[in-house]
């Protein structure tokens, strides 16, 4: 709830649009990855327009026409080109990459956590231009210097300062860590803590008003930094500035109200309080329009992003209908007829083959959901931004699929339609095809409609598969309309498969080769359609195109509402209290507490209480470690998009002759602009490349690096904060360490180092808040760096390499980490960090510096000195570089002076400089002697290449899935509340089904209630595990890295989990549709149902892990599961019985688990009977039918408990081989 008044030029947020007239730049980096940086701008601007640079330009041209003023051709050309709207490329993009220093990676992929891309840094400029690009003349920039080096920081709000000063712009920008020149680039600060202002007023007085108040800032300390500290309590005392006073705390509410009394306070009030006169400003620095385009244009711009992601995605289209071809190619010499016979018995067979032709059109567009969904936070930030309306998203999307659906439909009936030998007429031929064309788009419709209801992956996915198996078992095969319940009847008009059914059987089942007359005196066609509910006249296949169509047109309307009116996903705060805490432990006996205590180390960490304070920092021994590197080069594939601009190597070199040394007890800062490769090199240095090609001589201790021991003793806190979502902060800093600390300490330490590692990042407030998942939920970007860096600490490493552990921390923050980082190196450990702006506090905590340029070369090695004299005096001697100001940001000024701009200006070579240099000769020295083992010593080897036992190892992975999945409500409540749902539709459409059984159509619907259940049931659980495994490995990928655990630990671990809610599921679909369906009342036939259910949920989950393992992302995923899904449905046995199925196929119907399942449960509850019915027209006892017809025996029973249960534990060992040995992480 917002209380208060907002106005803008005196127009209150009612009487204008301020989501135009106002860009918002936030902290969180959301983009598409598949989009270049340049291309994401350029949208950007197309969609925000040009406000009034048209008419500004229109007066400015009259006006020198005027008076004779001939304009600056640059200058001319620049104004005009950016008052053009609806432009593809916009000279405003070219502006903005340069002042941003986006320039160098303009042509990169963007890039995710799987796909390498731009930097961290280059992410956060590009949030930024995204917005300043447009013509809003108010900003609010939320923390955008993170991960930008001080440097390219300064320039940036440089540029936004001119920005403000010559055209009127407002900006309000929070900034974390400015360097003293970047904070003295700003006219106001505004000073909040604890939500209140503390002050607000001219920057050159701030200091000022706090020196009334009583605290000063010392010389050598940056404003900003003091402003930081000064409030805080901790800080606050060393400021003191009366000597002959005693300190007391001044709270935030004191310094809140000592400015409102101060004269500046009071003016400001005066301000507030007299009304804005409207006329001092013009109408049209406000917009009044929602949207900055006309609608053509805005459908034009989304249009061509759409049909760029197309081709950005083509392998995802070209998978799938690769994978059609696939399955058309089975289908079709499943169901292939070399001599057609006309009869009942075909007739059965060609309705399977039509069906199962419409279950594979229709599953085939269920990727879209995936796609729809990963799409759609970026969506919902370009909605609020007002870029463009919903429906210009949503309407190309979906016509653009067309064509997709159009190919699909056309390959699958050109490659089956006369091989399996439907009705020969052309005229059928392509009535066939239209139906499938338009199921297709009715498919693909419903599941974008799907996703932008349910929103997240794990609701959509368990909502969608209900769906669909809701549309299925009302389309009129699995159960026919006559054998439906007369108060269900309804359901069959609803569903898109029944009219896709009616339609193929009519356009088939009343070809003339079916007008053969049976028995009864019908033909053979009428007869077949009147035995399954479809005999209708022979016009009902165009209402069937025309319903098919009206559905395609309903979804893709409720698809523009969804995304129109719906919220994005809000986020959310989970935090576990303490007092939360010790109430259920009052309540439970402390029951938890007793459970960790029953997992060894676990309990004892469990033990640590809350009074445990620090007393000095806790030191588990290790062993010091140097690190020699010399002649490191590092080659990657040269991107396409730089070799169509020209660059013609094949390889693109990011590290050049790169040589030094890191030694215990000394903190290295690892430094240069964006782009410089400083995050390349410790990836290269740690072992963490995936790709490319590495060259050089990597030692530690002297001897060669191997990287499995390596792993062992160093830590790395990546630039990227990756944890598992679902798990409190402590129980992510207690599983690292209890799989990370050497074995051989006591578990009571271990508690303590915890406790203490918590405390000394100062997590300690935050400990029992959900980590959560970045921009959606739990920790904020600070609390979750700070995470990452505990994270690593706990595991005491002898080396600790940070990427950038200061960004997206304010100054105080960054101090803190500071102070404990240089707590870590003053126990003797070798500690590298790569930083983009320090403070002169933060620098000068730093002993030596690596200094880069872009190119990945390096400028210099060495000592820093005594407030950075070293440094200085290194760039000083260098002719023609500018000398340092007083009191100025070293860090800051050595970025400026070796930029590539002044580089460039100077006509030096500082790479060439630093290799004649002294400094050179001495890191080579250096480099030799720790390169040598030192006399005595011996190379690093540990008995075991995990620090824990296997079991240990799969204990603690099995404890945190544990937590993780009692708190992932989307994915596991989820799946209940479907199987609930799904036994309570069968138990209804299915009443009493299975109590009389009279003819082949009472077995056959029982047949399809349990080809139901198997089949959908278990492609839930497959589809519902996917997105959860996805982000699960991403997890795993870095702490495989670390070494924590043995992939196979964690795979059995993330199987194990699985078994006792799988069980619950089982338990809740048996419990209801067993007595609802009216199966025997026996002990054995029960137990069946039950062990066969059981079995086939838990080996459909298993598969789901596979597939994830085997994709290298979910949208692959989605694809590859859906193919997995329709072999599956072919080969149960279901649409064609085992015993009719060719020869060549046979070998893929006995290795088919849906087909050993549906064998189970059908001949387990039927296999016995003895009873005689009618099928076919003839007398036979139900056991000899399905001996006959389905080659199901009683008797082999026993095979069929081991091959069901065998299932599982093959998709489980094939998952952890495959989760080990494939790694589609890109680095």
């Amino acid at each position: 709830m917002v209380a208060g008044e907002i106005s803008y030029n005196g127009y209150k947020l009612d009487e204008f649009v301020p989501q135009k007239s106002s860009a918002y730049i936030s902290q969180y980096d959301l983009h598409i990855p598949e989009m270049t940086v340049r291309e994401t701008i350029d949208f950007s601007a197309r969609c925000q327009g040009v406000g009034s640079r048209a008419d500004i330009m229109m007066e400015v041209s009259r006006k020198e026409k005027a008076a004779g003023i001939v304009p600056d051709p640059d200058v001319d050309t620049y104004m005009k080109a950016i008052a053009v709207e609806g432009q593809k490329r916009n000279l405003q993009t070219d502006y903005v990459l340069k002042i941003l220093g986006l320039d160098i990676c303009s042509d990169i992929m963007v890039g995710d956590a799987l796909t390498r891309g731009i930097s961290g840094g280059q992410k956060k400029r590009l949030t930024t231009g995204e917005m300043i690009v447009g013509p809003t003349k108010a900003l609010f920039m939320d923390e955008i210097s993170t991960g930008l080096d001080s440097s390219t920081t300064f320039q940036v709000v440089t540029c936004l300062q001119q920005l403000v000063h010559i055209t009127d712009t407002t900006a309000l920008v929070s900034l974390l860590q400015p360097a003293p020149e970047t904070f003295d680039l700003f006219d106001e600060v505004i000073l909040m803590a604890e939500g209140k202002i503390a002050y607000h007023g001219p920057r050159s007085h701030v200091l000022q008003f706090f020196e009334d108040c009583g605290f000063k800032c010392p010389e050598r300390k940056g404003a900003a930094d003091f402003l930081q500290e000064v409030i805080s309590k901790k800080d606050q005392a060393q400021y003191w500035n009366h000597a002959g006073l005693p300190y007391n705390y001044v709270s935030v509410d004191q310094f809140s109200e000592m400015f409102k009394a101060s004269d500046l306070g009071q003016r400001l009030n005066d301000e507030l309080s007299e009304p804005y006169d409207k006329s001092k400003s013009h109408r049209n620095a406000l917009s009044f329009s929602i949207y900055s385009l006309r609608k053509w244009e805005l459908f034009k711009a989304c249009m061509s992003r759409e049909l760029l992601l197309m081709k950005r995605n083509s392998f995802v289209y070209v998978f799938k209908t690769v994978q059609l071809i696939i399955t058309a190619f089975i289908a079709m010499t499943i169901f292939l007829r070399t001599q057609t016979t006309v009869d009942l018995n075909s007739a059965n067979y060609f309705l399977g083959a039509l069906y199962y032709t419409l279950v594979r059109l229709m599953t085939n567009g269920v990727a879209e959901l995936s796609l729809t969904i990963i799409r759609l936070p970026v969506v919902y930030k370009q909605r609020s931004f007002y870029l463009y309306p919903a429906w210009a998203y949503s309407i190309p999307a979906s016509i653009l699929k067309i064509p997709f659906s159009l190919v699909d439909s056309i390959l699958w009936t050109a490659l089956t339609y006369y091989v399996i030998g439907y009705s020969p007429e052309v005229g059928r031929f392509f009535s066939q095809f239209l139906l499938l064309f338009a199921l297709h788009l009715a498919s693909t419709s419903m599941c974008r409609f799907v996703a932008s209801i349910f929103r997240t992956m794990e609701t959509a996915s368990t909502c969608g598969a209900l769906i669909l198996m809701t549309l299925f078992l009302f389309g009129g095969f699995i159960i026919p309309k006559t054998s439906l319940p007369p108060w269900l009847s309804w359901g069959f008009w609803l569903s898109p498969m029944t009219y896709a059914q009616i339609g193929i059987a009519l356009n088939e089942f009343l070809a003339p080769r079916w007008q053969k007359v049976s028995k009864g005196n019908t033909t053979i066609g009428t007869a077949v359609l009147t035995s399954h509910g479809l005999n209708f006249e022979g016009y009902f296949y165009w209402i069937s195109l025309g319903a098919l169509l009206g559905f395609t047109i309903l979804f893709d309307a409720g698809f523009v509402l969804a995304l129109t009116y719906l919220p994005a996903p809000k986020m959310s705060r989970a935090i576990i209290s303490k007092k939360s805490i010790s109430q259920i432990q009052e309540k439970n006996g402390s029951r938890s507490s007793t459970q960790l205590d029953n997992q060894s180390t676990l309990g004892t960490f469990s033990k640590a209480t809350e009074e445990t304070k620090r007393s000095g920092m806790l030191v588990i021994p290790f062993e010091p470690l140097t690190i020699a590197f010399k002649d490191v080069q590092y080659f990657v594939d040269t991107p396409p998009e730089m070799r169509k601009k020209g660059f013609d190597q094949k390889r693109l070199q990011l590290l050049r002759d790169i040589t030094g040394a890191f030694r215990p007890g000394i903190l290295t800062a690892l430094m240069g602009v964006s782009g410089a490769g400083k995050t390349t090199l410790m990836d290269v240095l740690s072992g963490r490349k995936t790709g490319g090609i590495i060259e050089g001589d990597i030692r530690i201790g002297g001897y060669p690096k191997i990287q499995s021991t390596f792993a062992r003793i160093s830590g790395y806190c990546e630039q990227n904060d990756i944890h598992s979502p679902q798990i409190t902060v402590k129980e992510s800093v207690t599983y690292s360490a209890w799989l990370r600390l050497p074995p051989e300490t006591d578990p009571e330490t271990k508690a303590r180092f915890v406790e203490e590692v918590i405390e000394t990042i100062e997590l300690d407030d935050i400990k029992d808040l959900l980590v959560g998942i970045p921009g959606q939920s739990g920790l904020s970007t600070e609390q979750r760096k700070r995470l990452t860096i505990a994270v690593e600490l706990v595991s005491n490493p002898s080396i600790i390499f940070m990427d950038e552990p200061t960004s997206g921390l304010d100054a105080r923050a960054a101090a803190i980490v500071m102070r404990a980082v240089k707590n870590v190196v003053a126990t003797g450990r070798t500690t590298v960090c790569t930083i983009h702006q320090p403070s002169i506090d933060v620098f000068e905590n730093f002993d030596e510096l690596i200094l880069m340029k872009i190119g990945g070369q390096i400028i210099y090695s060495g000592m820093l000195g005594r407030h950075s004299s070293k440094l200085i005096e290194y760039f000083e001697g260098i002719s023609g570089v500018p000398k340092i100001k007083n009191n100025y940001n070293p860090a800051t000024w050595m970025l400026e002076v070796t930029s590539a701009s002044v580089e460039a200006d100077i006509g030096l070579d500082f790479a060439k400089i630093y290799k004649e240099s002294p400094l050179y000769r001495d890191t080579i020295e250096l480099v030799r002697q720790l390169s040598e083992p030192q006399p005595g010593s011996s190379d690093l080897q540990f008995p075991s290449r995990f620090p824990e036992s296997g079991w240990v190892q799969f204990i603690a992975c099995l404890w945190k899935q544990y937590l993780s999945y009692w708190r992932s409500p989307e994915y596991n409540l989820g799946r209940f509340v479907f199987v609930i749902a799904a036994a309570l539709v069968f138990g209804a459409v299915f009443w009493q089904k299975g109590k009389e059984i009279k003819t082949e159509q009472d077995l056959f619907n029982i047949l399809g209630s349990m080809y139901s259940a198997v089949i959908f049931l278990g492609l839930n659980n497959c589809s519902s595990v996917l997105p959860y495994v996805v982000t699960e490995r991403t997890i795993l990928y870095r702490e495989k890295f670390a070494g924590m655990y043995s992939s196979m630990a964690y795979s059995f671990a993330q199987m194990a989990i699985e078994i006792p809610y799988v069980l619950l599921e089982t338990v809740l679909y048996v419990a209801i549709t067993y007595p609802t369906i009216g199966y025997q009342w026996s002990v054995y036939k029960l137990f069946w149902y039950f062990y066969a259910t059981f079995c086939t949920l838990l080996y459909f989950v298993y598969l789901g892990m596979l597939i994830v393992s085997l994709s290298t992302n979910i949208e692959v995923a989605s694809i590859l599961a859906t193919a997995v899904y329709t072999i599956l449905n072919l080969f149960s046995g279901f649409l064609m019985p085992g015993p009719k199925i060719p020869k060549w196929w046979i070998w893929c119907y006995w290795i088919c688990p849906t087909s050993w399942s549906l064998n189970g449960l059908l001949t387990s509850q039927y296999g016995d009977m003895n009873k005689e019915i009618l099928i076919f027209g003839e007398v036979k006892t139900i056991s000899s039918f399905l001996e006959d017809y389905y080659g199901f025996q009683h008797d082999r029973l026993g095979l069929v408990a081991f091959v069901l249960i065998a299932y599982p534990v093959i998709y489980a060992s094939l998952f952890a081989y495959c989760i080990g040995k494939v790694n589609f992480q890109s680095r």
